[in-house]
């Protein structure tokens, strides 16, 4: 019997539902995690149906009731990355590609945000469109946890949220909800998760800016627009040390609870997230940011903590992961520097001319 990960065919699902081209994330037991193959599958896809004048737009789910996607796969991550490989490049490569093909695709890219979306499964959404929440979806750029950077374009999305919201959710890794995703700017509307099947049925037959008048109503109150305040005043500074400073001097018991979350993860990878993201600010356009992206992420296959942090949350799953160095005042501005260096030309990030 074949399992849920033998093909991309499997793994991805596509079809077309009247005026709409469906695909299908279809690995719920791994919860729709992307692999290269699934990667490239979308992209051949999205070509099929760009010139398809029987598809309208594009609508992308996950299989399953827990989410849309989880991310890329890192367990083959941090297998590659222990080995010395090259495999993990390449699928960055293709995926980035993908990311930036997804924002400037010529038609309508409704993403069905339900559920966990997380990493890779955020760079497949929140570049769309057309991007619908759910009171069931918790967004999020999980990656200084594991040792990692946010990527698929996430610091150029995170960059342009309100204030410093993006800095914090890039910091924590906190998953926010349906109202936090709308005011950070990763999603557009909010549809109850009971009307899914429903909404999905009518987007075979009218156009989404139709159909979403129908279906999309108010997302209720988050968390974040109340504390706006103590984030921005924060998450302002200039070092992640001033930052984390700042939160335990803020009497806000949420700003210290946020200091101790800062603190947990990789003291290397958190300050190479700064770094992106206030790079990432500029006036460069998606496709620099994910050039930027890729050679931060290359750079961190040689970095000890992402082997360990993928290994203290997903291979082990102990939670207590060991970084090196230890302490944010052991990372040098050099070291933080260095990951932002040019890679050799012909391995560079490159898009397609249109």
């Amino acid at each position: 019997m074949k399992s849920e990960d033998d093909s991309a065919e499997n793994t991805v699902l596509c079809e077309i539902r009247g005026r709409a081209g469906v695909i299908t994330l279809n690995r719920p037991r791994a919860l729709n995690a992307l692999t290269h193959a699934m990667v490239r599958r979308i992209d051949e896809a999205l070509t099929a149906w760009e010139h398809d004048r029987g598809v309208q737009q594009v609508l992308v789910r996950g299989a399953g009731e827990r989410g849309l996607c989880a991310g890329g796969d890192i367990r083959a991550i941090h297998d590659d990355a222990k080995a010395g490989g090259s495999a993990s490049a390449e699928f960055w490569r293709d995926e980035y590609r993908l990311n930036a093909r997804i924002a400037r695709y010529p038609k309508p890219y409704v993403a069905l945000m339900d559920g966990i979306v997380m990493g890779g499964g955020v760079g497949i959404s929140a570049h769309g469109s057309v991007r619908i929440v759910t009171e069931r979806s918790r967004v999020a750029m999980p990656e200084t946890g594991i040792g990692f950077v946010p990527d698929v374009g996430g610091t150029y999305l995170l960059a342009r949220a309100p204030g410093e919201l993006g800095t914090h959710l890039a910091l924590t890794g906190t998953a926010v909800g349906a109202a936090d995703a709308l005011l950070c700017g990763l999603a557009d509307h909010f549809v109850p998760s009971a009307a899914l099947a429903e909404l999905t049925d009518a987007l075979a037959a009218a156009p989404a800016h139709e159909v979403l008048a129908q279906y999309a109503t108010g997302p209720g109150s988050g968390e974040l627009a109340a504390r706006r305040p103590w984030i921005d005043a924060c998450y302002a500074a200039d070092t992640v040390e001033e930052i984390v400073a700042r939160l335990l001097d803020h009497g806000d018991p949420a700003a210290k609870e946020a200091a101790g979350t800062v603190l947990a993860k990789s003291p290397t990878a958190l300050k190479i997230t700064l770094a992106a993201l206030r790079r990432a600010a500029g006036p460069g356009t998606l496709e620099a940011v994910l050039a930027q992206e890729f050679r931060v992420s290359c750079h961190a296959l040689s970095l000890p903590d992402l082997v360990e942090g993928i290994r203290a949350q997903v291979v082990d799953k102990d939670r207590i992961p060991h970084w090196s160095p230890p302490s944010l005042e052991a990372v040098t501005q050099a070291e933080v520097r260095r990951f932002f260096a040019p890679l050799p030309e012909d391995h560079e990030l490159t898009f397609p001319q249109a």
